[in-house]
């Protein structure tokens, strides 16, 4: 693996394999785990869909599924297709199968919205659960914003740049004030999405994308890179935690494009 720190609070972490990305991801996650409940007694952590929890998958093998406090974790999602838990588009059905039916995460621990409502009503009734949990301060909150801070937001990247469902060009961008919000009219199927806005996730203590795969070396490049001012304006460039960090999980095959990539190479 190579590590490139090219700023204080963005790091570069780039792979041979997906098995050696798997491994760091899993370690990363069970540190951040350990510090915040160390510090705060709890673990709050927000997931996506997509090939981001196919490689979280070293977590439910040892050492990390007898060494994790699992009992301490609060399970969010950064963003949610609104159709049934058991349908095969659901991040949640995701999840579930492929990692929190293997670890002993307490079930009430584990915040998915409610599929039977409007993706309007989803993701207000999503906002009140969360604010709850700020009030109990399961959740932190920013110290320099009202938005929620959760101790670490996993998300994937799309070969467009959208992170969970913010897609390059929509109005939710432009999304100051509400912490989760929906979309009827996703370019991706189904059209009808829940999503972190921006600014909670920038509110985060941790952010980690994760990108795999030679198709999306072009948008790795153009969302990490200074490619002048006429770059397009990807949601992913628009990831920068106010006072938290991010970490670019990256395979060889998605990094290839990066500027200093012999660099990364040899690090």
């Amino acid at each position: 693996m190579a590590v490139c720190g090219d700023d204080k609070d963005r790091v570069l972490r780039i792979h041979e394999s997906l098995e050696e990305l798997s491994t760091d991801l899993a370690d990363y996650i069970a540190e951040l785990s350990e510090a915040s409940v160390k510090e705060r007694g709890v673990f709050s952590i927000a997931l996506s869909g997509g090939s981001v929890i196919n490689l979280m998958g070293k977590l439910c093998e040892a050492p990390y599924n007898k060494t994790v406090d699992w009992a301490k974790w609060y399970i969010f999602w950064a963003d949610e297709r609104v159709v049934a838990k058991s349908h095969a588009d659901s991040n949640y059905k995701l999840a579930k199968d492929n990692l929190l039916s293997k670890v002993p995460i307490i079930p009430s621990h584990v915040h998915s919205i409610n599929d039977s409502v409007s993706a309007e009503e989803a993701a207000d009734e999503y906002k009140f659960v969360i604010r709850q949990l700020v009030k109990s301060r399961i959740v932190s909150v920013s110290d320099v914003s009202d938005s929620p801070k959760f101790d670490l937001i996993l998300l994937g990247m799309g070969s467009d740049g959208h992170v969970a469902s913010l897609f390059p060009d929509h109005s939710v961008l432009e999304e100051k004030d509400e912490w989760v919000t929906f979309i009827t009219n996703s370019p991706k199927p189904p059209p009808e999405r829940i999503t972190f806005t921006l600014p909670v996730i920038n509110s985060a203590s941790n952010v980690a994308i994760v990108v795999t795969g030679e198709n999306k070396a072009e948008t790795v490049h153009l969302a990490i890179d200074d490619v002048g001012p006429d770059c397009p304006l990807l949601p992913a460039r628009l990831v920068q935690p106010k006072k938290g960090k991010l970490a670019w999980f990256l395979d060889k095959y998605a990094a290839w494009k990066l500027d200093n990539y012999q660099f990364h190479e040899q690090a």
